[in-house]
């Protein structure tokens, strides 16, 4: 029995979450940079600057980034936390995280408005380097850290090496002491809390690669977790000034619990630590993660509200340990810019295939099998540009970028060009039945976790990246060509 779905009417073969757009040609606010809209003939624009113009000058797939949008965001973060923590420590340090996306000029931006820089390689720092921004307004974090890297975060004279295990903070004692240098380091501790997000981006349990455990026992000292044997190990460097605690929940989180249970953990300890070996830790930084809309679904907290919440925690705290309070730092990577970029690409070939679904029996008991159609929509990019869809499962949007459509709304599956069936961009979104070989599509939230996971799979060119600010466009980062892929070819 083959069926299909009335215009407007839910296809069975899409997710509970996702509903039939009322309006096709509609962009859902919370999932785009300011400044991005439909022009008088439908299609879309950013800061007045036509899609159309965007591929005609710099080709297709293309990271399309808002740096006003940027700005602002980074703005959002600093003034709300500023104003929420003035009466706690004075207001807080933002650290945009490089990992999410990093090239010299974001890194001015974030310069430029008032941020620091968050790192994670001695490539980052290279980058960091290379704009210019002064060391002690970086931080190195990783897991693995090369005796080169930590050498290099001591030469650029960071503010911070966060250090993740005994054995890393005897190295970078040891590195430093032999330079005849101190090396301010911040533990990053795991208080334990599982974020309410996926497995693979949960960061502040128990059983994981990162940090330094809260949990007793868990050193070869009767009785002490190693995030205490830590702390009582840097106290006992010269070469080491302990500026405080770090930890990071995890990402794309919206629940507020997680971060509140993990503030007061690791104030309770950084208390708990000043009583028991007199060692100060002046600084307190609380990470980030903060979710952002890749869906209609998702909903974002504003800087302010997520700001407020986590003053109060902090702020009742305090009072009931009776301490000073610690400089709070913060790390809203994804959230300053997921949002400011959205990836253009052209579409290719369509094909649509009929799916069996097993549906009650009218009338009767028992289930008949029903057929209903879903479109796949090949784009010429795919998992190289945007790799979270096959990592984390991660859901993305799409809409006709090249022109509005009234035609009936299709559940389709934007898929890319390589090799792989799990090369898929976006799974489920409802797009216009015309949707044809050369239209523009948009997927939005983009700007974090794509362009620097690409990759050069089946030998394509990973794409560029363009910045637009006062309907200007201009290249951040150029697109690849083939001589590039050959460049590193020993054999040409």
């Amino acid at each position: 029995m083959t069926a299909s779905p009335a215009n407007n009417a839910a296809s069975p073969l899409a997710p509970d979450w996702l509903d039939v757009p009322a309006d096709l040609n509609a962009l859902h606010a919370p999932m785009w940079a300011a400044g991005v809209a439909r022009t008088d003939g439908g299609e879309l624009a950013i800061d007045g600057v036509p899609v159309s113009e965007l591929q005609r000058q710099f080709g297709t797939p293309l990271f399309v980034m808002s740096e006003t949008d940027f700005r602002a965001r980074a703005r959002a973060f600093q003034d709300a936390f500023n104003e929420a923590f003035a009466d706690i420590c004075g207001g807080v340090d933002v650290y945009y995280a490089g990992k999410s996306f990093l090239c010299t000029a974001v890194v001015r931006w974030v310069e430029e408005e008032g941020l620091r820089l968050d790192t994670a390689s001695g490539g980052e720092l290279a980058v960091a380097a290379r704009a210019g921004i002064p060391g002690a307004a970086v931080a190195l974090h990783g897991n693995n850290k090369s005796d080169a890297e930590i050498h290099r975060a001591l030469d650029m004279g960071l503010g911070r090496i966060v250090v993740d295990s005994l054995p890393e903070l005897e190295r970078v004692a040891a590195i430093a002491a032999n330079r005849g240098e101190t090396a301010k380091v911040m533990l990053r501790l795991t208080p334990g809390v599982h974020a309410h997000t996926h497995e693979f981006i949960a960061t502040a349990h128990e059983d994981q690669k990162f940090g330094l455990s809260m949990a007793g026992d868990s050193t070869e000292q009767a009785g002490l977790s190693a995030a205490e044997e830590a702390v009582a190990a840097a106290a006992g460097h010269a070469s080491i000034e302990l500026l405080g605690l770090h930890c990071h929940i995890g990402s794309q989180i919206f629940e507020p619990d997680g971060f509140a249970v993990a503030a007061e953990k690791l104030l309770d300890f950084l208390a708990a630590m000043r009583s028991k070996y007199s060692v100060e830790l002046p600084e307190l930084d609380l990470g980030g993660g903060y979710g952002i809309a890749y869906t209609p679904v998702d909903a974002p907290r504003p800087p302010a509200e997520i700001a407020r919440a986590m003053a109060a925690v902090v702020r009742a705290k305090v009072a009931e340990l009776g301490i000073t309070a610690p400089r709070i730092s913060i790390e809203p990577g994804r959230a300053i810019v997921g949002t400011s970029t959205f990836t253009l690409y052209e579409v290719g070939t369509l094909k649509t295939v009929r799916v069996d679904v097993a549906v009650p029996a009218g009338g009767a008991e028992g289930l008949d099998n029903v057929t209903y159609p879903r479109r796949y929509v090949s784009v010429d990019g795919g998992m190289s540009d945007n790799a979270r869809p096959v990592l984390y499962d991660a859901d993305y949007s799409a809409v006709l970028a090249s022109r509005s459509s009234t035609a009936a709304p299709q559940l389709s599956r934007v898929v890319g060009k390589h090799c792989e069936s799990g090369d898929i961009v976006v799974r489920d979104v409802y797009l216009p039945e015309d949707v044809a070989a050369g239209d523009l599509l948009a997927v939005p939230g983009t700007g974090a976790y794509c362009w620097v996971l690409s990759s050069n799979y089946n030998y394509l060119a990973r794409p560029g990246v363009v910045a637009l600010r006062d309907g200007a466009a201009r290249l951040i980062v150029r697109g690849e060509t083939e001589a590039d892929l050959l460049n590193r070819d020993m054999g040409v």
